[in-house]
């Protein structure tokens, strides 16, 4: 097992429906469209990406945390379309306590719902567990954000519970933050019924 994560390798993941690479400065271009044209995407997220300036900065964050090894961002690339599709990330990742974070994903509205969220997430989920011997994975959403959870849940994700006021919102006021999981025990299962979905 591979405990020792390169950030500086350029990590490419991918099968015949999707292929995952490292978010980069220039994917500025890439992402503009969704940035521009569906401001809805970051309804419940906490760095908000609406707008070319706004995007910007999101993705500066996203890369110094990469310099800083604590996140892997990615852009996400949808083969069957020929189109950027979104982004997603691993984050808060403690590899002494062999666990890390799943998040910061989104996608454009015509990627919503075509099962490409699936193919990311076994790619993603195959490496933290297979490759770098992840014990747990965790994902956190805001506790109002139903189609999230539900996401989740359609992968394998079991509840944990929920983090009362957690977080401030990006529009103000505090969210409640729901946290779900998956073990290394529950992987084989979860890959299996993952595998037959897609």
């Amino acid at each position: 097992m591979n405990h020792h994560f390169d950030f500086n390798q350029e990590l490419i993941l991918e099968d015949e429906r999707v292929l995952l690479r490292p978010l980069r400065y220039d994917d500025v271009e890439n992402l503009l469209g969704f940035s521009e044209n569906e401001p809805e995407i970051w309804h419940f997220s906490l760095v908000r990406a609406n707008g070319r300036k706004n995007l910007e900065n999101y993705i500066n964050i996203a890369m110094a945390a990469r310099e800083n090894r604590t996140e892997f961002p990615f852009i996400v690339f949808d083969k069957q379309s020929q189109r950027y599709a979104g982004s997603t990330r691993f984050y808060d990742i403690q590899f002494q306590l062999a666990t890390l974070q799943l998040g910061y994903t989104w996608y454009g509205r015509d990627f919503q719902g075509t099962g490409l969220n699936k193919h990311c997430k076994y790619l993603l989920l195959s490496y933290a567990f297979e490759q770098l011997g992840m014990e747990r994975v965790e994902f956190r959403a805001d506790n109002d954000n139903h189609r999230s959870i539900a996401a989740m849940k359609s992968i394998g994700c079991k509840i944990d519970g929920v983090l009362r006021s957690n977080m401030p919102k990006a529009d103000g006021g505090r969210r409640d933050s729901i946290v779900l999981s998956i073990l290394k025990s529950e992987w084989p299962e979860v890959r299996e019924a993952l595998e037959l979905k897609m």
